[in-house]
């Protein structure tokens, strides 16, 4: 699984079991999630390319490097996606923030589309797709197949917590996006869970049932 990366620091694995926790409260949840992004995107921006630039300190001039090439976007799956974005843009200031909407559908568990809003300049930029879970990957492959209809070419996928069954869904519909996760559990359940997973993302997120 060359294009898949988990993640497998110490500082998110802890974390993540809190995450997992039943007892967990919604305003504990709520702050894991973004710091498990923060860390996350910590190493998925590791192959960002840099340009040396010269800067002067109160002693002398230092090279040093920065960013250079392709600007940033973050582009949340609505609505569990949110949760991750701001520990990101703490990390990213400078990145624009697109949103897609989707919700699955009870009977089919197939990804219905109801919003999607991205900046205009979004096929210039690398795209980093947010959301706490990958499980059918159907989200996931719908997400990016708008941001291809919208140019997109450079896309890397996040996910707090995936399954065999989502990861490879993707690869095969989308074989040149890098994805970086927390961990990769064993299964689905028959009604489309990650099993042991964390129950919905969402609701535990926002306190809704």
């Amino acid at each position: 699984m060359a294009n898949v990366h988990v993640l497998d620091h110490p500082l998110i694995q802890h974390k993540l079991a809190i995450l997992r926790n039943k007892n967990t409260s919604v305003k504990e949840f709520r702050e894991l999630i973004s710091e498990i992004s923060g860390l996350m995107c910590y190493e998925a921006t590791r192959n960002l390319a840099t340009q040396e630039v010269d800067v002067e300190t109160p002693v002398a001039t230092a090279k040093c490097r920065m960013l250079a090439g392709k600007k940033l976007a973050i582009v949340p799956i609505l609505r569990a996606g949110l949760g991750m974005v701001d520990s990101m843009v703490d990390l990213i200031p400078s990145a624009k923030i697109g949103h897609i909407g989707l919700y699955r559908d009870p009977a089919t568990h197939k990804p219905v589309e109801y919003y999607c809003k991205l900046p205009d300049d979004i096929a210039n930029r690398q795209v980093y797709v947010v959301d706490p879970m990958l499980a059918t990957g159907g989200s996931a492959i719908a997400a990016i197949d708008f941001l291809k209809e919208h140019g997109c070419r450079n896309i890397i996928m996040m996910n707090v917590i995936g399954c065999p069954e989502g990861v490879k869904a993707m690869q095969e519909a989308h074989p040149d996006v890098e994805m970086y996760l927390a961990a990769v559990d064993e299964k689905l359940n028959e009604n489309a869970y990650i099993v042991p997973g964390l129950g919905d993302a969402g609701d535990r997120i926002f306190g809704t049932k």
